[in-house]
């Protein structure tokens, strides 16, 4: 009789395989919601950084010169591309001839966001709109106020 009990216990019930399998779906599910918010943060806050930093280069730059670079790359700025893999987007605005102003970014005001130059990340979805309250717009990280906020676009 023990030699009957032992080999029939070798291996795993099909309920002890489903109960393994449900606890592990379950994890799943509050795991990687939580792990994407993270994620999403950190590279929020790595475009955050990026703009505080590269502001501080456009004002060395426009010490220099009087005013500001038509590119990102003139200010010495290079690997312009987001946590996302999209490139950042520049518009000098302070600049002789002014730019089309069809471009400069807008707040829900319609008023301009920057009159130096407007610098943003076109946020996750890789896509964006020049008013900061459009569909497409509301995850871009921007630069606004002339360098006094710098965040997601929908909490300006």
């Amino acid at each position: 009789m023990y030699n009957t009990l032992m080999s029939r216990r070798h291996g795993l019930t099909l309920v002890e395989l489903m109960i393994a399998l449900v606890v592990t779906a379950l994890l799943a599910v509050v795991a990687i919601p939580s792990y994407t918010k993270y994620v999403n943060r950190v590279r929020t806050n790595k475009v955050m950084i990026f703009m505080a930093s590269t502001s501080l280069s456009l004002e060395a730059y426009y010490a220099q010169h009087s005013s500001y670079p038509a590119t990102l790359a003139e200010a010495g700025v290079t690997d312009a591309i987001d946590p996302w893999g999209n490139p950042y987007q520049y518009l000098a605005i302070d600049i002789d001839p002014p730019p089309n102003k069809g471009k400069v970014r807008r707040d829900k005001n319609m008023n301009p966001i920057n009159t130096d130059y407007d610098l943003y990340s076109n946020g996750p979805d890789g896509r964006s709109q020049t008013q900061l309250m459009a569909r497409f717009a509301r995850d871009d990280i921007v630069r606004a106020g002339n360098g006094s906020y710098i965040g997601k676009a929908q909490d300006f």
